[in-house]
Parts: C-alpha cells; structure tokens; sequence
C-alpha cells in the first residue's frame, strides 16, 4: 500500500492508495487511485484576545475535509494519466490516519461506500 497525496493540474489535491501503471519497457505511464478523495485544508477565523483569554491570539484552527474524488464512479479504482499530475508527496501522519480510518475503514471496520465527506481538525496554527 502507497498513500500519497497528488497535485493534479486542475489545483486538486488528492489522496489516494496508488500504484503505477508501466509500459512494456518500464516506463510509467500512469496511476492506479484507489478510493481517491480530494484533501481540503479549511481555516476558522483567526481568534482574538476577546474570544479567548488563552495566549492563542492570531492562531487559527485548522481542519481537513475530504470528500470522493469521482463520486460518480461505480469503481473504487480510478485510472489517472501521468500527464494530469504534477507532483506527490506522503501525508502528513494525521492526514494519512484520518484517510486510513475514515475511508479505508481500517479500523476494523469494512468500507460500503465512498460518498460520505469526512472532515477531522488537525492540529496546525499559523
């Protein structure tokens, strides 16, 4: 299993189990995504010294949403061609978590569906 998080040329950031799909001569000519789903990072408003009397001013909380990426799709595996990629990167641990967990239903669990959006807050500030 390799979860990454993919930049596509639509400024989408998807994340995904992937594996790549090769040529004949070992060449990659594209990737396999599995139960891909868009990463959103959404901030709250910043909080003031009025709001809280903590020393969290100018802070803001951070949280990620995901949603299916091709909520359409009857399949769970979706081809994506090398051409709409513009990088990967490996998730953050809480990221990755949260999509192992809540999408990939490792937990014990067995995933039925891929049409709920998951949300979860993560711990960043500015």
């Amino acid at each position: 299993m390799t979860i990454k998080i993919l930049v596509l040329k639509s400024g989408e950031d998807v994340i995904a189990d992937i594996k790549e799909m090769m040529t004949s001569d070992n060449q990659v000519m594209g990737y396999i995504l599995t139960k891909p789903c868009v990463v959103k990072l959404v901030s709250s408003a910043p909080l003031t010294a009025e709001d809280d009397d903590s020393n969290t001013e100018g802070s803001s909380e951070v949280r990620i949403r995901m949603h299916p990426w091709a909520p359409l799709a009857k399949e769970t595996q979706v081809p994506l061609s090398t051409d709409w990629v513009v990088t990967m990167f490996s998730p953050v641990d809480k990221v990755l978590d949260m999509y192992k967990k809540q999408v990939l239903k490792q937990n014990g669990k067995t995933d039925t569906t891929n049409s709920s959006d998951k949300q979860s807050k993560v711990g960043l500030t500015d």
